[in-house]
């Protein structure tokens, strides 16, 4: 009888702790980590290669005309900086002698008076017979050179004009820079066509031809051009390690204006597409995560050619998986997902 009211006392205790168990369990599945994520489908499509280009606008093919300065100088003041439209003969910056040019001047000058001396002293002697003519044409020859000369080096200060309408494209000097005799201070660019030169990699610009379709923004904002490559340039500049595509535009969009292009190379390739945000890297081992009945699974794959916001995958995946597309970077294989958002590739 003891026995019997042992087991009644014990026995509801044991049940009890054995539902506790089981809220536990439940409870803590319920508790377990789960990632907002927004995903995409992985689709059958066609990719093809898009490059993305920058570059700057520049005049036409002849369009660019140097200011040079026509003998040593120092540079005053900058009256037109790069960027300004001007009219043919306006002033883009003053100059004044070097100390080095004041002195040539000043020589310039000391000639210049002399060789006139010596025409007139020609011209006294012919008159009373003792000069012959040719004499006087070598005397009346030397003083025009001497005084051309001093003409070419000007006195005193000096303006640089523009040589024809348009808009200064560039400034060599800075004020007080020394500038040296028949040196490119200024380029202006006339007024008419422009085009856009884009620096590329070497190896880029032999994929790059004339006649392909490049599709070129202002970065500053604008309506994109549809325009044409009309050169390819693989000589590469020594600044900048690049080499030039040209492409035509309005002669309405300014000279210096930052460009973006993109142009596409290579033939369209199908596949499996998805957007480029659900690519992720680590080590340069690239891998997207897969969503299965609400878990990520992180997999390895093979990415091919790029155009715009989408990707083409070489291997690893199958049309039809569900990838992540936002929330990606803080997920860990095996985590639990809601997703916010599907978004279907085209």
């Amino acid at each position: 009888m003891d026995a019997l009211k042992q087991f009644l006392f014990i026995a509801p205790l044991v049940f009890v702790a054995g539902c506790g168990g089981g809220a536990t369990d439940k409870a803590s599945e319920a508790e377990a980590p789960t990632a907002l994520v927004k995903s995409a489908l992985a689709t059958e499509g066609a990719s093809s290669d898009t490059l993305a280009l920058y570059g700057a606008v520049e005049a036409g093919p002849g369009g660019e005309h140097s200011v040079i300065s026509p003998r040593e100088a120092i540079l005053v003041a900058v009256v037109a900086p790069t960027g300004t439209a001007v009219k043919a003969g306006q002033t883009i910056a003053t100059v004044r002698p070097s100390p080095t040019a004041a002195l040539d001047y000043a020589k310039a000058s000391s000639d210049a008076a002399a060789t006139r001396a010596a025409l007139a002293r020609a011209l006294r002697l012919r008159a009373d017979g003792l000069m012959s003519d040719a004499d006087v044409e070598t005397a009346r020859a030397a003083a025009r050179t001497a005084t051309a000369a001093r003409a070419t080096m000007g006195s005193g200060g000096s303006v640089l004009n523009a040589p024809v309408a348009g808009t200064v494209q560039a400034l060599n000097a800075k004020p007080g820079d020394q500038i040296a005799a028949g040196a490119v201070v200024a380029s202006v660019a006339a007024a008419g066509e422009r085009r856009a030169r884009f620096g590329v990699d070497p190896t880029v610009a032999a994929r790059i031809h004339p006649g392909q379709r490049i599709m070129i923004e202002n970065v500053q904002g604008g309506t994109p051009i549809n325009a044409s490559v009309v050169g390819v340039d693989p000589a590469v500049d020594a600044t900048t390690r690049l080499a030039s595509v040209f492409a035509r535009i309005p002669g309405t969009i300014g000279v210096g204006a930052a460009l973006r292009g993109r142009v596409t190379v290579g033939a369209s390739a199908s596949g499996i597409t998805i957007p480029y945000a659900a690519l992720l890297d680590d080590g340069g081992q690239s891998f997207v995560f897969v969503i299965n009945k609400g878990t990520v699974k992180k997999r390895e794959v093979s990415p091919g050619n790029s155009s715009g916001d989408v990707v083409s995958i070489l291997k690893g995946l199958q049309a039809g998986e569900r990838v992540v597309t936002e929330g990606g970077t803080a997920l860990e294989d095996g985590m639990k997902v809601t997703e916010t958002g599907t978004k279907v590739t085209k």
